[in-house]
């Protein structure tokens, strides 16, 4: 043991001996240099000397590094850490992007699935006036989809807005089946006169409140899910400022300059260095916390009336029971609506007959069980939270995670305190967040970056509408929804002429996207309502991290597209 013990201490001596001592030879700087890719090694010097014009890594020694060289060092310096915190959270970013594709997908299929069950009804009991009911069937469904995926529509208004449309069918071949040929201004009068008229019932007050209760958590969900992919982004492209880029130079590469280029940072040194510069990111430990524990508890909720694969699949059940209620009051409708309407303006007899009228035998549309759509939506989701919840701690301490596993020495027997090779760190170690940082000794956190504050403000507002303890006005959780980073274009840290892709966007140059959807008017053909999606505020920032910011976007524009094509 005592022999051991001696030759240790005589490698220590050997390993210290040396970075006390002028570096005879810059080659060795110059070959790593130019194998990570820092710049030209012309930045380097052939042999070393003083460093007089050197700003971070000046030292009494001997330097191979030139003023040009250091700056070169400080932008590797502030990449590696950025590439760091880009590896760390890509499972994470990959599990959210992953499901909201999924869930995206699976819920345009729901869509598709719930509109067959309800045309399968009118196909199979109702046949006469199938062909009609087809229209207004159709737009209830992609209506409800838009709404799910973000647009401004009123859930009561979409659901009065299809009876409207079903009931001119519905009396014309069902409560009045005499009743054939009628023109359009007729039928237009009917379907003008059924709010006031109420054929279906207490059906549209049920349906609007069933899906109403079980869209919207879904809603709010899958808005979380593309802010939690927001927050990510964010995070991993945030602009250091000033003296944190300094110190990540001093911690990471100015050991180079005096030739250690296998040194690597005492432990309390790069927890200091790294808890200063994401001090931030710290903060966002406390709701990022309440995200996940609020959507696990949002993801309980969507169970029985809040479910919205039984609703969906289940509304053809109450449409059914809205028109066997105007059947029932049949002679009552009919002389309500001609003390409404008068008597019926028939169209010219070749128009009276329609494909609809024929008696064929068209097969109704598959039914898939409940159970097997339960499994594609319900169950991923319970996968999900399951999955998410691994991640809860993210945000607790990622500066000492990204030391432990990557930046710092790991033999404990020498290590780099940001001046020399020594055997220990002795400065004191500071903890997590903005405050602890006033103890700091490698690092100076004047304020808290406002480009984490909006990130957390958003964070906390999801977390109230998860939680069901603030209703949104249709159209909020667009702007949750909104940009990355700063809104008004500003970025976290200092803007100097250090930085070698400018001054410009916010939180790295991710991709701003706000999805709007609007109604379209009725047309003067018939008079049918279309919706349609439209992007605005398309504001392309650094290409390098377009792709992966715009991706939650993209995913949301896809599904609103394919709502689209089945409303056509």
């Amino acid at each position: 043991m005592g022999t051991q013990g001696l030759f240790c201490c005589v490698v220590f001596v050997v390993y210290t001996g040396f970075s006390l001592e002028n570096p005879t030879t810059c080659d060795e700087v110059r070959k790593v240099f130019h194998v990570r890719q820092i710049g030209p090694v012309n930045s380097l010097l052939d042999l070393p000397r003083t460093g007089l014009d050197l700003q971070v890594c000046m030292s009494r020694n001997l330097t191979c590094c030139t003023k040009k060289a250091e700056e070169r060092y400080q932008l590797a310096a502030r990449r590696d850490v950025q590439n760091l915190l880009q590896t760390s959270s890509s499972s994470l970013k990959f599990l959210i992007t992953r499901n909201v594709a999924t869930f995206q997908e699976t819920f345009v299929s729901l869509i598709k699935q719930a509109e067959n069950f309800t045309n399968s009804l009118f196909l199979g009991t109702y046949r006469k006036a199938a062909g009609e009911a087809a229209g207004p069937v159709r737009e209830l469904f992609t209506d409800v989809g838009l709404f799910v995926l973000g647009s401004e529509l009123d859930v009561d208004e979409l659901v009065q807005r299809f009876f409207d449309g079903l009931f001119p069918p519905v009396y014309s071949h069902l409560v009045d089946p005499d009743l054939t040929g009628v023109a359009p201004d007729y039928a237009e009068c009917v379907r003008a006169a059924r709010r006031q008229l109420r054929p279906f019932g207490a059906a549209p007050r049920q349906l609007a409140g069933q899906i109403r209760a079980s869209a919207s958590p879904v809603r709010v969900f899958l808005q979380a899910l593309n802010l939690a992919i927001e927050v990510i982004n964010t995070t991993d492209h945030l602009r250091f400022p000033k003296d944190c880029k300094r110190a990540l130079l001093r911690m990471q590469y100015c050991p180079h300059c005096l030739g250690l280029t296998r040194s690597k940072p005492c432990m309390g040194y790069c927890l200091n260095v790294m808890r200063g510069c994401l001090a931030g990111m710290a903060e966002v430990d406390a709701p990022w916390r309440e995200f996940v524990r609020s959507m696990e508890e949002v993801s309980e909720r969507m169970r029985g009336a809040q479910d919205l694969e039984q609703v969906l699949l289940g509304a053809h059940a109450l449409v059914g029971d809205a028109v066997t209620h105007a059947q029932r009051t049949a002679p009552r409708l009919s002389a309500q609506v001609h003390k409404l309407c008068g008597h019926p303006i028939r169209k010219p007899t070749q128009s009276v007959n329609g494909p609809q009228q024929e008696g064929g035998k068209e097969p109704l549309p598959h039914r898939t069980p409940l159970s097997d759509m339960e499994e594609t939506l319900s169950s991923r989701r319970r996968e999900f939270i399951s999955s998410l919840r691994l991640y809860r701690t993210f945000y607790a301490d990622l500066a000492g995670q990204l030391c432990v596993s990557e930046l710092a020495s790991e033999d404990g027997l020498s290590c780099w305190n940001g001046e020399d090779i020594v055997r220990s760190y002795t400065r004191q170690v500071v903890g997590n967040g903005v405050r602890a940082q006033l103890a700091n000794p490698e690092v100076k956190v004047k304020e808290a970056d406002p480009v984490i504050n909006q990130i957390m403000d958003k964070l906390k507002h999801i977390n109230q509408l998860l939680q069901g303890k603030s209703i949104p006005q249709y159209g909020t959780l667009d702007r949750i929804e909104a940009g990355s980073g700063a809104s008004d274009g500003r970025f976290s840290g200092d803007c100097d002429d250090e930085d070698e892709d400018g001054c410009g966007g916010s939180g790295g140059g991710e991709v701003k996207k706000v999805l709007k959807v609007s109604k379209w008017t009725p047309d003067e053909a018939g008079d049918q309502r279309r919706s349609r999606a439209q992007t605005e505020n398309f504001e392309a920032g650094d290409a390098s991290a377009a792709g992966s910011s715009a991706h939650s976007g993209l995913l949301t524009l896809s599904a609103v597209c394919a709502l689209a094509v089945l409303r056509w």
